[in-house]
């Protein structure tokens, strides 16, 4: 577990150091020039000025002066880059305290939580970044920490390929109040932000233009209290034009947590709430009161939010390696499947089948030989559901290794997302567990349990 919980007593110290940020521009880089071949010519006309270059920066610990002073950031640049395609590019903030390594690394969690998780699902395709703040805090004196990032960006996006429409920051606590910083003062520099368990501490120079919107909050926080993420998240219900609401919340107790995705957004500018029943942490996880950063929902919710946006500076990179596979990491997800389907099981040569065609909630469901019937046929919809007899394929709230899978109403939760990884199997978006089978019989059980590659966990949409 990352250790963040020292943030309770210097945060209010944060709070009266804040200070306007920067007004200072940030230049995006400009286009790579001509001489090349014709694909490194159209790759570079749509990134920044890395484009076509060959790259003399490296994946590590970079120095650089900003504002005076020397600082220092972490640069992950992907495996097998090809610097003629643009590529996304995350900014991962620490918490008070913290550092760019435990960001970097993922702390005690590790690989799986590197940049709050999204490294690893981004599957080499997304240039990471993880500054270090003046004594481990993001105070953003006279705007220095803005013009920081501003430095950082110029710096990399010289010497490398990036998408200037795919930028983004994110970061816990601190990290996140310096994250809302740059939302504010730098909307027209990065296409979203995700702000974990975040408050109004590095300051908000501007805060008038729209940009999309992430907010992930505790209810219980006695830290940064969830009405303090609630205004940050207000600030861009208003400024992005959503139907402003007062979405649901867990309650206490009950070991949930419920994403809302707001209405009436400007096309481009959406925002997203995500509540859970805990205190002040990253990395809660369903049905338990602690913080894993290996088993925690808020990576796939963060995922979800940041690659649903598109290019509009030219071609995506497609990602060129799949992770292997070990109980404790998330598979690379493949581009999910359209249509009706049944979904069979590698090891056991059977499909997912509701008994009887029951469609009560609460129906635990088996396999059984492949037919036709309605009651073996799935959707997977927008949402990353498994629909089949109107009901969605669901782990029992707090459901572990070896729980059974269950149809029921459908809600937009996540113990109801499913996602469809490039080695076959299928991994829960509530806990990182994949889809199994208890036997390979008719009307052996089907389950969720820990990852571990076999034909029993493999499915091909059938």
């Amino acid at each position: 577990m990352l250790k963040h919980r020292s943030v309770l007593g210097a945060v209010a110290l944060a709070a009266v150091a804040v200070l306007a940020t920067s007004q200072a521009a940030l230049s995006s880089g400009s286009a790579a020039t001509t001489g090349t071949a014709k694909a490194a010519s159209a790759a570079a006309l749509a990134g920044t000025a890395g484009c076509g270059k060959n790259p003399t920066l490296t994946s590590g610990t970079r120095n650089i002066t900003t504002s005076g002073k020397n600082r220092q950031y972490i640069l992950r640049i992907p495996a097998n880059y090809n610097n003629n395609n643009p590529y996304r590019l995350i900014i991962g903030l620490h918490w008070l305290n913290g550092n760019m390594n435990d960001v970097d690394t993922g702390g005690s969690a590790g690989a799986s939580w590197a940049y709050y998780g999204q490294r690893q699902l981004s599957n080499n395709s997304t240039i990471f970044i993880s500054p270090q703040g003046f004594n481990n805090g993001w105070a953003n004196n006279g705007g220095e920490d803005v013009v920081f990032m501003d430095d950082i960006l110029r710096q990399v996006e010289a010497d490398l390929c990036v998408d200037p429409s795919l930028r983004f920051a994110m970061g816990f606590s601190y990290g996140g109040g310096m994250s809302f910083s740059l939302a504010c003062s730098r909307a027209n520099v990065f296409r979203a932000v995700a702000v974990f368990s975040g408050a109004q501490l590095s300051g908000c120079s501007g805060g008038t233009q729209p940009i999309a919107y992430m907010g992930l909050h505790g209810i219980s926080d006695n830290v940064l209290n969830i009405s303090q993420g609630r205004a940050l998240r207000d600030k861009f219900v208003q400024n992005n034009g959503c139907t402003p609401q007062n979405p649901r919340e867990p309650s206490a107790g009950s070991r949930t947590h419920i994403t809302t995705e707001y209405s009436g957004c400007r096309a481009g500018y959406p925002v997203v709430w995500a509540a859970f029943d805990g205190g002040h942490g990253p990395a809660p996880v369903d049905g338990s009161g602690g913080d894993n950063g290996a088993q925690t929902w808020t990576k796939n919710e963060v995922w979800r939010f940041v690659s649903q946006f598109q290019s509009t500076s030219g071609p995506n990179p497609t990602p060129t390696a799949t992770p292997t596979v070990t109980p404790t990491v998330t598979p690379t997800a493949t581009p999910t499947p359209g249509g009706t389907f049944r979904l069979r099981n590698e090891g056991a040569g059977r499909c997912v089948d509701s008994p009887n065609s029951a469609t009560a909630n609460g129906t635990q469901l088996q396999i059984y030989d492949c037919h036709t019937n309605p009651n073996q046929s799935f959707t997977y919809d927008s949402s990353s559901r498994l629909v089949t007899l109107g009901k969605c394929l669901d782990v029992p709230t707090g459901g572990g290794s070896g729980t059974r899978i269950q149809l029921y109403d459908c809600h937009g939760n996540s113990n109801q997302r499913w996602t469809f990884n490039s080695n076959g199997t299928v991994t829960s978006q509530a806990n990182n567990l994949c889809l199994s089978v208890t036997g390979t019989g008719n009307t052996s059980g089907v389950t969720v349990a820990s990852c571990n590659g076999q034909a029993t966990q493999r499915w091909t949409r059938a």
